[in-house]
């Protein structure tokens, strides 16, 4: 914004984008009809979190993924928020193939990849991190081939 305009802030002035935004998490004009938004003070429980992210994942919105993802991390104990970091990263990465922005898909799968390493071998709340790592992995190094993420592998999906 510019000139005499402020940054969108809420009640305790943290800065907040009320924008609406495209299907690809792009900002949109004041005033324009964009996507639903993910509500800024989400806060679910660990499982709901991962499942309403996998949800907008498989829609193809991998920046509302971000999202709930990034949420998750500022509510997570802190021994957990690299790992919620790191899967909002790697969503953020997805966001950036979609746009077509190699650069950016590369870097941010790479971190968030890297990011699920102390996690390696681990499934935490049924995060198949090995997969995880793997597929973001494959798909840094060619963005255009990225595809759906699961989070969790489809028999621990449907426990």
């Amino acid at each position: 914004m510019t000139g005499d305009q402020s940054r969108d802030r809420d009640a305790a002035g943290r800065a907040r984008n009320s924008r609406p935004r495209d299907d690809f998490g792009r900002p949109l004009p004041y005033g324009a009809v964009g996507v639903a938004r993910v509500p800024d003070d989400l806060v679910l429980p660990p499982v709901e979190a991962i499942a309403e992210a996998q949800r907008y994942l498989d829609e193809g919105h991998p920046f509302q993924a971000h999202e709930v993802l990034e949420a998750s991390w500022k509510a997570a104990p802190v021994d957990e928020r690299a790992l919620w970091r790191s899967l909002a990263q790697i969503c953020v990465g997805l966001t950036h193939a979609q746009r077509g922005n190699t650069r950016g898909a590369r870097a941010l799968l790479t971190r968030g990849s890297a990011g699920l390493g102390p996690y390696a071998g681990t499934r935490p709340y049924g995060i198949d991190v090995d997969r995880v790592v793997t597929l973001a992995g494959g798909w840094a190094a060619h963005p255009d081939q990225a595809g759906v993420l699961r989070l969790r592998s489809q028999e621990d999906s449907s426990a």
